[in-house]
């Protein structure tokens, strides 16, 4: 009788359990109904665009859901796809009058804002204004804020304008200590990825590399902000050398890094008077996603141009990735674009490529994939933030590859990574080991030995012909000799900038200038953007997700900026031990 009511109990909290949550997913669906019948209407008259520069930029925008109120703020992004769509709609919207920028501490790759920085530029062109205001200017903000009619600083404020540095944590102490040894095979001189696990500093080569890439990165902000302000690239440089770091906010105003000192309450005053607003009128407010859910008036037809997303680690399977990171994997992928393929209305595909790569295995599956597909329509990359070592494999075939002066690419180069525990395993934790072997290779890689110079010249070799196929696969997309690709390849990092030079990328442009440069390849003149994997409804997540993420996003908010080092070494051992990949945490500050 105990275990019939224990049952009968069970069976009465799962019917509640699964009515509430369908009664929320009606509430939710309904409300979206809603919502979608006349989206313009939740973009209020003489209204201004409010942007809040926090957290950090990522490729594409989620759907959000019903609970986000939850998270209090902790786990704050800017969809780059939403905000780019909302910035042009915003431009014609004539209720939208101007756009207020609130600054505050913006991760992001370089190239990604300097792709928003441009559409808030093409914003102005509309003519229409720009205000910023913020008690602290990140690095970041500061360089999209630049961009305002009005640039408004707290009295007390601070511009982070120190210029740019990069520093690399290294764990071979701590593996030291542990009896732990990391075994590293690769090819490039620059392929600095396993430095923080065999060395205590940076290679020469890799010095070189960096602070080639860094300066380029800051000569192209430099010249964007000096433009924007009415300064000289010296000022700039000369400000960031002696002046900015903890000076007084009047220092910043007197030396035309801002307008204006001024508290939140001014700053909405001085909107308002823009607005020319009576005393009794409120000052309206808008979002990016509320703008990008406007009514899009523009002709639909039958041809399209496919955006096909491609952002975040390459790996072979899914969950080999930190599980709040998006990943590229070598099944979901390759369907995808089989799709693609085969869709005939899809008369051109731009593959939007922000990955530093990953597993060398997924990569080569996913560029045999991007071949089919370019076999039978135009392909066109446009490179991101970073679209490094395997994220270049996947583009170097296309027909055209464009890239943002700032993206990180390049990185061409193979390495592999297995550690030797044999230390921790025998002395420190007192474990023995023995064999009983039908072949000279039969226990290759065992935990109790570090590998011998047979398996290690074997492990060598692999990962040469992965160089050697890697280098091949660029030669021929890019219609070099292979020994010119070697020449340049290395594992070395170039910005767009400098890869265009030496041919790695054809053009500077953004996702825009890709999208109608497909169109053109497939000589379409009217023509659909399509935008590619469909983003997943926000309760496909809620049935998906387990506690681990909600303790995930804690320790995210938690550590800030020392959140990447700890997420290196929890996924590690998960990798392919044979990566394409960049830097693991370019540390870019």
């Amino acid at each position: 009788m105990k275990e019939f009511f224990k049952y009968v109990l069970a069976t009465i909290v799962g019917i509640i359990l699964t009515s509430i949550i369908f009664m929320v997913i009606s509430i939710v669906s309904v409300a979206g109904m809603v919502a979608s019948e006349g989206a313009t209407s939740s973009v209020p008259k003489n209204s201004v665009l409010r942007i809040k520069l926090e957290g950090e930029i990522v490729d594409r925008a989620g759907e959000g859901s019903p609970m986000d109120f939850l998270s209090q703020g902790e786990q704050m992004s800017i969809g780059l796809d939403q905000a780019l769509d909302a910035l042009k709609k915003a431009a014609k919207n004539d209720k939208v009058k101007g756009i207020y920028l609130e600054a505050g501490s913006l991760a992001a790759y370089p190239a990604d804002l300097q792709e928003l920085r441009r559409a808030l530029v093409e914003f102005k062109e509309s003519g229409k204004w720009v205000v910023a205001y913020g008690d602290q200017y990140s690095r970041g903000a500061y360089y999209l804020c630049s961009v305002a009619d009005e640039l408004f600083l707290n009295p007390i404020g601070m511009i982070d304008w120190s210029g740019m540095s990069s520093q690399p944590m290294f764990y071979t102490g701590l593996m030291k200590k542990v009896g732990v040894k990391m075994q590293v095979f690769k090819v490039g001189t620059y392929k600095s990825a396993v430095e923080p696990f065999i060395n205590t500093e940076m290679s020469e080569a890799n010095r070189e590399q960096v602070m080639s890439y860094l300066s380029s990165i800051w000569n192209g902000m430099l010249k964007d902000v000096a433009a924007s302000r009415k300064l000289s690239v010296e000022t700039l440089n000369s400000l960031a050398d002696t002046t900015t770091v903890l000076c007084e906010a009047n220092v910043l105003i007197e030396n035309k890094l801002a307008d204006k000192l001024a508290y939140l309450s001014d700053v909405k005053e001085a909107l308002r008077q823009r607005l020319e607003l009576d005393e009794d009128d409120d000052l309206k407010f808008t979002t990016l996603a509320d703008v990008a859910a406007a009514d899009d008036l523009s002709k639909k037809v039958d041809d399209e141009v496919a955006v096909y997303y491609a952002y975040g680690e390459i790996n072979d399977s899914p969950g080999m990735g930190f599980s709040q990171e998006h990943t590229i994997t070598t099944k979901a992928t390759i369907t995808d674009l089989q799709k693609l393929r085969k869709d005939k209305d899809v008369k051109a595909v731009v593959i939007r490529v922000n990955s530093p790569g990953g597993s060398a295995f997924a990569s080569e599956q996913i560029w045999h994939e991007v071949q089919l597909l370019r076999a039978e329509k135009p392909v066109v990359v446009s490179m991101g933030g970073v679209a490094a070592s395997g994220g270049y494999y996947i583009s170097c075939g296309a027909n055209e590859i464009f890239a943002e002066p700032m993206t990180l690419t390049g990185s061409i180069g193979i390495f592999g990574m297995i550690p030797d525990p044999s230390e921790l395993l025998t002395q420190k934790l007192g474990l023995s080991f023995d064999v009983v072997k039908t072949n000279a290779m039969s226990d290759f890689g065992a935990m109790g030995r570090p590998f011998n110079a047979a398996e290690s010249a074997k492990m060598q070799n692999y990962i040469n012909h992965g160089y050697d196929l890697f280098t091949g696969r660029v030669a021929g997309g890019r219609g070099m000799a292979q020994d010119s690709v070697k020449v340049i390849a290395e594992g070395r990092v170039w910005t767009g900038e400098q890869a265009q030079k030496i041919g790695l990328v054809d053009k500077l442009g953004n996702l825009e200038d890709a999208i109608a440069s497909a169109a053109k390849l497939a000589e379409v003149e009217d023509y659909t953007v399509g935008r590619y994997p469909a983003a997943e409804p926000w309760y496909i997540g809620l049935f998906n997700k387990s506690t681990n993420d909600y303790m995930e996003g804690k320790m995210r908010a938690a550590l800030g900026e020392y959140y990447p080092a700890f997420a290196l070494v929890r996924r590690i051992g998960k990798m392919d031990p044979v990566q394409a990949r960049m830097l693991f945490d370019p540390n870019i500050k």
